[in-house]
């Protein structure tokens, strides 16, 4: 049984830190606080204890900030759950229950948080596209993923794969083989100095996937010029992406299809050709606009969940909700 005061916690956890909202089901006010740290993960994944220590004081001024009394429900949406989240499957619910005195837990990917702030309860397919690329889909029986497998083995079309395309143009450029683009070689050696010291920069770093696709943005200027190359890029992305939708997306209707993530920033050298190509992958489906982003998503769940109406499917690795026994 809730009281008057009770609330609910929303959190969306990613490569560039942690941000949380409290709130409770039909309040005026949600107020919000980040912290700009990501969560460590180590040899047991995301690391719950360093989780808790990011978000404890963020909730503690929330709180206070919105009236809430008493948080009865929390949802964690984290970057890596489905492949580095046992140990906060384990640990978190009983962590929250511990400090904050929450009693149901839901621990979702950042890709379903991505889905639901981006369409709501409702089937149809999401293009999560950022550093990474990762398709999500439901028919509200079961999830579907495509992709999200990392630089080095996928993302295939997200921001680092743009940007290492582009960079491999540049190098073959300065090498003379074919395939090279002198506008991408420019581009390159201005963000980065001379080409033969790339490898020595780039290689020993930890966040290779955001230094290759900080690269994106350039790669979408030289197409937006006319540069041949860049703009192939660009559609082998937009085939890649769509092929990702493709595997998710609901067979039958008229299942909407968003894209969300900062890759939309690229502008018509890469929207354009993903409008072409769902439209020849996906013809039964209907393009929207995206309607939020992942913490907006986690604030959809915690008040389906907090009024007892979730209608999403459960997931262990995608959407894992617990109730948490009290002492």
């Amino acid at each position: 049984m809730t009281g008057a005061g009770d609330g609910f916690l929303a959190v969306d956890s990613g490569g560039s830190g942690l941000r949380a909202a409290v709130g409770a089901p039909g309040g005026a006010r949600l107020p919000q606080r980040e912290s700009r740290e990501p969560v460590r993960t180590g040899g047991r994944g995301i690391d719950p204890a360093h989780f808790m220590e990011q978000l404890v004081p963020l909730v503690r001024a929330l709180t206070a900030e919105a009236g809430v009394d008493a948080l009865r429900t929390a949802v964690v949406g984290a970057a890596g759950l489905a492949t580095l989240g046992e140990a906060l499957r384990a640990e978190l619910p009983a962590a929250l229950a511990r400090e904050f005195g929450v009693g149901t837990v839901a621990l979702a990917a950042d890709a379903v948080t991505a889905y639901v702030g981006a369409l709501g309860p409702r089937a149809g397919a999401v293009l999560a596209a950022g550093t990474g690329l990762i398709a999500v889909g439901t028919d509200l029986v079961r999830w579907r993923r495509a992709d999200g497998w990392g630089h080095l083995l996928g993302d295939c079309g997200g921001g680092a794969w743009i940007g290492r395309s582009g960079l491999e143009a540049a190098l073959r450029a300065h090498d003379g083989r074919e395939g090279g683009s002198v506008g991408l070689l420019a581009c390159a050696e201005e963000l980065f100095g001379p080409m033969p010291e790339l490898p020595g920069k780039l290689y020993p770093r930890p966040d290779r996937a955001a230094v290759l696709a900080s690269f994106a943005p350039r790669v979408a200027t030289c197409a937006a010029g006319g540069d041949p190359v860049a703009g192939g890029i660009l559609r082998a992305a937009a085939r890649h992406m769509a092929d990702s939708a493709a595997a998710v997306c609901p067979p039958s209707g008229e299942p909407p299809v968003a894209l969300t993530g900062g890759l939309a920033r690229l502008g018509d050298p890469l929207t354009v050709p993903l409008e072409e190509e769902l439209a020849r992958r996906l013809p039964h489906a209907r393009r929207v606009v995206a309607e939020g982003d992942p913490l907006h998503g986690s604030v959809r769940i915690a008040t389906g969940l907090f009024a007892g109406r979730l209608t999403l499917p459960g997931d262990e690795k995608m959407l894992y909700v617990v109730t948490v026994k009290g002492d």
